[in-house]
């Protein structure tokens, strides 16, 4: 099975072009405030309007409320949000009953310290499994999730690089890791992106 790659955090036309280019399955536009990677709603649909059918378009949010997340995810056209933040199922179930797909990001450690229950209440599209503080380019410690993996497929972010996404990837398939999300590990510089960099990581991600 390939492997689902997202390359996320983008905000040109140039770098949109390239990661389709390269066979990214899915693209990311930062809502989330005081990254430096966030775009406004008028430059993510004109980026949106980009990108081919087949390819899933993702508006990214950290800790802002289902009201804001649902104006600026239809503001901007995106087909799936990506939560990340202290969401409760309802929200997550308010997002998916408003015709978005939902993406789920969590930190590995407190993904870890879940009831099995409570991972199953959120009743969310797909799960991101990504480092402590999202965007910082710092890999997660996977221990705690090997010993309690997840009972689903499950997207793996947090440090990946060119470099490092096929050991890495390797290392969690047994856990069910199936797909990978990068954004700072295919930047020339923090919040610009590098197109040769992201037809690096698609090949790297795909490397048998």
């Amino acid at each position: 099975m390939s492997t689902w790659v997202k390359i996320c955090g983008l905000s040109t036309p140039e770098t949109v072009d390239a990661a389709v280019t390269a066979g990214a399955d899915a693209v990311g536009f930062v809502f989330a405030p005081g990254s430096p990677r966030t775009v406004d709603p008028a430059t993510a649909r004109a980026l949106v309007a980009r990108v081919p059918e087949g390819v899933e378009t993702v508006g990214v949010f950290r800790g802002q409320g289902v009201a804001a997340v649902l104006e600026l995810a239809r503001a901007s056209g995106v087909s799936t949000v990506q939560l990340h933040g202290d969401e409760t199922p309802a929200d997550v179930a308010a997002v998916r009953a408003a015709g978005f797909r939902v993406i789920r990001a969590v930190s590995a450690s407190r993904y870890a310290d879940e009831a099995e229950e409570v991972r199953v209440a959120f009743g969310e599209d797909a799960l991101l499994l990504d480092a402590v503080d999202p965007g910082a380019g710092a890999v997660f410690d996977a221990a705690p999730l090997l010993s309690s993996p997840p009972s689903r497929p499950w997207l793996l972010a947090g440090g990946l690089t060119p470099s490092n996404v096929a050991g890495l990837l390797g290392s969690l398939r047994t856990s069910g890791a199936v797909g990978v999300d990068v954004s700072s590990g295919v930047e020339a510089s923090r919040g610009v992106k590098d197109v040769a960099l992201i037809a690096d990581f698609v090949a790297a991600a795909r490397t048998p």
